[in-house]
């Protein structure tokens, strides 16, 4: 096993790649949308909601399309537009950030799996038992060679598991329309009685929710070195983020007109189970149950994919230690995965701590995505503002790239505000420790270790992490 630098095959045509971003999206996050909607608003509320998270998240998409066509060399999209519009330091930032966060993600999946069945079998509870933990580990480890055998195999794989897991929830939204009660969702629509949030406050609350469903619309950009064309990577992302909004906001709105507002924020997460149930009744739970299990074990698996991948490219561009470029006679990059797997693992062990280990993930990895999702905007933002590349590729796009680049960049920043203290102060003791693997690559090329600037935005990750480490022993935070 050594460290090579190759060429790989150009075999993923447009509607493969489209799969990697419906199977990136489309995981936990959408069955537990009735519960996580019920809890924050009503239906005023979630449709300004999507109206807000879908216009902020086409911007994003449009800018990855844009990327894909005007830095046609840059490959793993995230980090890598970071690094170039931002310098070294926060491309590892936005490497090592991105990686973090589908790291956290995949342990969400994990702890809904188990609190999926805790509802038949109480030894699981809602995911965060010792016997939960104990047979996640089995299938982390059991995807972890899986992945082993070939990135063009678990890809193909990943396609078929995308096609198996949209038909329940289509199945949920369509039949549910026959159940549809107009009279429940008019008194939804206003959050019910009593309910005297106001509506900026009843969207705020949705904010982290839908940033964390809508996870994984780079995902054509991060296999960007796999794809057959550049032009295919736009359009891989677009098609797969129209298709994802339209699910995910159908599964919202269906949800109001068959129970009450009150009936939803009590539901036990996956609470599409019981709201389907509620209607069909006992075969629906069972129903969407194994449907979960489906579409979580195959955003398992594309996450698992993007992150390895994140960390073997930047290793191979020098930005972290060497030995995360090694790839197996499989060409995977066996060192990246094996990495991912053990965060996968750590994180998993955190949740027997936790209160509510599905939020806790759900929101942690929502906002470690948010700082790529911001540079690689904001690079965007500074093409368009400097008319780099704008000279020579379709220099009358440049007003309106401008214009979306901004409105992204403007979305991000506020999600992270959005996200608050606590899970920015989280994010610091990740990329604080992780910093390590910058400064060895940067010991292994001979270079100075930062810059002025870097040193600056070190020194500021560091403080950020003493502050969260004291904010948890006092209470101030908590998991």
């Amino acid at each position: 096993m050594a460290t090579t630098t190759h060429t790989p095959d150009k075999t993923m045509p447009l509607l493969t790649l489209s799969a990697m971003v419906v199977g990136s999206m489309v995981g936990a996050g959408v069955f537990s949308l009735p519960r996580n909607f019920g809890q924050a608003t009503g239906g005023f509320g979630a449709l300004i909601a999507w109206a807000i998270a879908g216009t902020g998240m086409f911007t994003l998409a449009l800018v990855f399309q844009s990327l894909a066509v005007r830095k046609p060399d840059l490959d793993a999209g995230v980090y890598a537009y970071a690094k170039a519009g931002f310098g070294e330091y926060l491309g590892f930032i936005s490497a090592f950030g991105y990686w973090a966060s589908a790291c956290v993600g995949n342990v969400s999946y994990w702890v809904l799996i188990k609190s999926t069945l805790g509802q038949v079998l109480p030894i699981f509870g809602e995911g965060n038992t010792v016997p939960a933990v104990l047979l996640s580990t089995v299938f982390i480890w059991a995807f972890h060679f899986t992945v082993l055998r070939g990135v063009q195999e678990a890809a193909t794989i990943n396609k078929i598991v995308t096609i198996a897991k949209i038909v329940p929830i289509l199945v949920f939204v369509i039949v549910l329309l026959f159940y549809f009660d107009p009279g429940v969702f008019a008194d939804n629509f206003w959050g019910g009685d009593g309910y005297t949030e106001s509506l900026f406050s009843q969207v705020r609350a949705t904010m982290l929710i839908t940033v964390f469903v809508f996870l994984g619309i780079e995902g054509a950009s991060v296999y960007s070195r796999y794809a057959r064309s550049r032009a295919d990577i736009g359009r891989a992302t677009i098609l797969g983020f129209l298709s994802v909004l339209a699910v995910f906001a159908s599964v919202t709105m269906v949800s109001f007109g068959i129970v009450p507002r009150e009936e939803l924020a009590g539901m036990q997460q996956p609470s599409m189970s019981p709201v389907f149930e509620s209607a069909v009744g006992p075969w629906g739970a069972w129903f969407i149950s194994i449907g979960l299990i489906v579409s979580v074990l195959g955003a398992y698996l594309a996450w698992t994919l993007m992150a390895a991948e994140v960390l073997f490219v930047a290793a191979e561009d020098d930005d972290m230690p060497a030995f995360l470029a090694r790839v197996n006679a499989n060409r995977v990059p066996v060192v990246a995965v094996t990495f991912t797997t053990v965060l996968i693992q750590l994180v998993l062990l955190t949740t027997l701590f936790s209160d509510d280990a599905f939020t806790f993930t759900l929101k942690l990895s929502s906002a470690l995505s948010l700082v790529p999702y911001l540079l690689a905007a904001a690079y965007a933002l500074k093409l368009a503002s400097t008319r780099e590349t704008y000279d020579e590729i379709r220099p009358q796009d440049r007003n309106r790239e401008l214009l979306i680049a901004g409105a992204a960049t403007f979305y991000t920043a506020f999600m992270i505000l959005v996200a608050g203290l606590e899970f920015v102060l989280l994010s610091f003791i990740i990329y604080a420790p992780g910093t390590i693997l910058f400064i060895l690559s940067r010991r292994e090329r001979g270079k100075k270790l930062f810059s002025p600037v870097e040193a600056v935005l070190f020194a500021i990750t560091v403080l950020g992490a003493i502050a969260a480490i004291i904010a948890l022993a006092t209470g101030l935070i908590s998991i």
